[in-house]
């Protein structure tokens, strides 16, 4: 039987509106002129590499703007005019000993509402869509970003940073699937590293407008103004994804099969009728038919707690730890207190933020190197060179902060640098590229809402420890982390399996032949002969071939089947 022949509304039992329908019916219609008309009319205004880099243009705002929120607080926390407006966030000798804690709580509160956004996903992500939430999550942004620019008190800024947290949360639970949703297996990688170096991107400008601002003392424009930019951010993000098709995955998901192939189509710059195109769609619906047996009355969010051949808590629990991975590597140190880092070494107020400024810029180019790395060398080299060089700063940094001379002061800084490069090969975009490929994709909205839960909570974990920390061990809080990236080789090396170049639906395969021959998914992901999905070796493995409704099955011969 071939491919081409495959009808596009065949029934996934259980997994659409279509299943709905008597099973009769949805299973003798086949390709017809009328389905044709529905994917032309369904098609996209971009096609090909217009549409992809469109795709990536988006949602690359989405990221730079989450990188200019995590960096515009740096160099705010120790401007004049900021402090004159909250008196809270001085710490000094002089100043109450609650300080360093209040100061880390108004950076660190955002993470909570972060953390709010991305577990709210478990609940919205799939009803509204992967375009919808990431509407909702910058309309939800801009509302607190004029919120944290006219604050007058401590408490109010608190509040507004909560909000903005909760827009940046859906955001950043729904961006990464949704562009690994719409991204060729091959390029998947690269294009999803490019959103980590936006990140860094974001970072950058944010420096560079802080220390740009810094100069009107006079005003409290040094600290508004570039808290408001990043409602720019949030605006053309919005305009951009509103040209944008939703994704094909989360469209065949919900039955919308002739707006699934005809993005699909779109996407690879091909005819519907292509075979490769076909295979693709195939792979998807055979996907959701694997996923679907377990019932109607299994929710996503439910299945993402069971095992059994798709290992959807293995690969749920994989991508937060990943996300958790991240943030105890003990990156933010850096991303939101460099100013002050380079102030407890001895460095004047402007050097410190002309050194931070640059320090974002570095961090900016080094994550580049990873955009050409990912698809090449693959997940797991990276997260481990990554780790282990991050573990040998770390040490480094401590046995100079033992020392504490002028001279160890400038290779400390030195470090920063260094620990920023090792981390943006390594783990920048790595933690949101990584969650999105794992799972399944009937539970992907679920899966990543946990998986980046985790990150937000560990972020602020780290965030709000971090000024405390400092002022009591000083020092001995670069073992601390040095301990934690050391303890990350391990666990990456014998449990994270390999990604790259397959396909979302070729990681099903993989997690199910392995709990087939009862062996590591780790083995079978390094493996070079597991079947593609949309393959009837595939079919076998996810044990759908031969039941009902099979995808594979020839229409014709199922109508003469059916028949009395």
């Amino acid at each position: 039987m071939s491919r081409t022949s495959f009808s596009p509304r065949a029934s996934v039992d259980g997994a659409s509106a279509t299943s709905r329908k008597s099973k009769n019916e949805a299973n003798v219609t086949v390709a017809s002129p009328e389905f044709d008309a529905e994917v032309a009319a369904a098609a996209p205004l971009l096609r090909g590499t217009a549409l992809t880099a469109a795709i990536a243009c988006v949602a690359g705002t989405g990221f730079t703007l989450f990188g200019y929120d995590q960096g515009v607080m740096s160099a705010l926390l120790t401007a004049k005019q900021f402090e004159n407006t909250f008196p809270q966030v001085i710490v000094n000798s002089s100043e109450p000993a609650n300080h360093a804690t209040l100061q880390s709580f108004v950076v660190a509160i955002y993470e909570i509402g972060c953390l709010i956004g991305a577990l709210s996903n478990l609940w919205i992500g799939d009803w509204l869509g992967r375009r919808k939430t990431i509407v909702l999550g910058g309309i939800i942004m801009i509302i607190g970003a004029i919120l944290q620019t006219t604050s007058f008190s401590y408490s109010q800024m608190v509040v507004a940073r909560i909000i903005t947290g909760l827009g940046n949360g859906l955001n950043t639970s729904t961006v990464p699937s949704y562009h690994a949703e719409c991204s060729p297996a091959a390029r998947r990688g690269s294009l999803i590293m490019i959103e980590g170096s936006l990140i860094t991107f974001g970072i950058m400008i944010s420096y560079w407008i802080d220390f740009a601002f810094f100069w009107i003392s006079g005003s409290s424009a040094q600290w508004r103004v570039p808290i408001a930019l990043q409602i720019v951010l949030a605006v053309v993000m919005i305009a951009g994804i509103s040209f944008l098709p939703e994704s094909p995955r989360w469209l065949a998901k919900h039955g919308r099969n002739a707006e699934a192939l005809a993005v699909i189509s779109a996407l690879d710059g091909k005819p519907h009728t292509d075979p490769g195109v076909q295979q693709t769609y195939i792979g998807i619906r055979e996907a959701i038919a694997a996923e679907a047996h377990r019932g109607s009355d299994s929710t996503p969010l439910r299945e993402v707690f069971t095992n059994g051949r798709s290992q959807n808590f293995r690969r749920a629990f994989l991508g937060v730890v990943v996300q958790c991975f991240q943030q105890i590597t003990g990156i933010n140190l850096i991303t939101y207190y460099a100013t002050l880092l380079f102030e407890r070494l001895g460095i004047d107020d402007v050097k410190s933020r002309i050194i931070a400024a640059a320090n974002g810029t570095e961090y900016f180019l080094a994550s580049l190197i990873a955009i050409a790395l990912i698809d090449r060398v693959g997940r797991r080299p990276l997260m481990l060179f990554g780790a282990v060089g991050q573990t040998i700063t770390m040490v480094l940094l401590a046995v100079l902060g033992s020392i504490d001379s002028s001279g160890t002061q400038v290779a400390s800084a030195v470090l920063l640098f260094v620990f920023n490069s090792f981390f943006a090969i390594g783990w920048l975009g790595m933690t949101w590229l990584y969650p999105a490929e794992i799972v399944g994709l009937r539970i992907r909205a679920p899966a990543n809402a946990f998986s980046t839960a985790s990150n937000w909570t560990f972020n602020f974990m780290v965030v709000m420890v971090t000024g405390p920390s400092f002022n009591n061990i000083k020092w001995g809080t670069y073992i601390v982390f040095a301990a934690l990236n050391a303890f990350i080789i391990p666990i990456v090396y014998f449990f994270f399996p390999e990604t790259a170049g397959r396909s979302l639906e070729d990681m099903d395969v993989v997690f199910a032949l392995a709990y087939n021959e009862g062996v590591s998914p780790v083995q079978v992901s390094l493996r070079k002969d597991v079947p593609p999905a949309g393959s009837a070796e595939a079919d076998e493995i996810l044990g759908i071939s031969g039941r009902e409704g099979s995808l594979r099955e020839d229409p014709a011969r199922k109508v003469d089947s059916e028949k009395p």
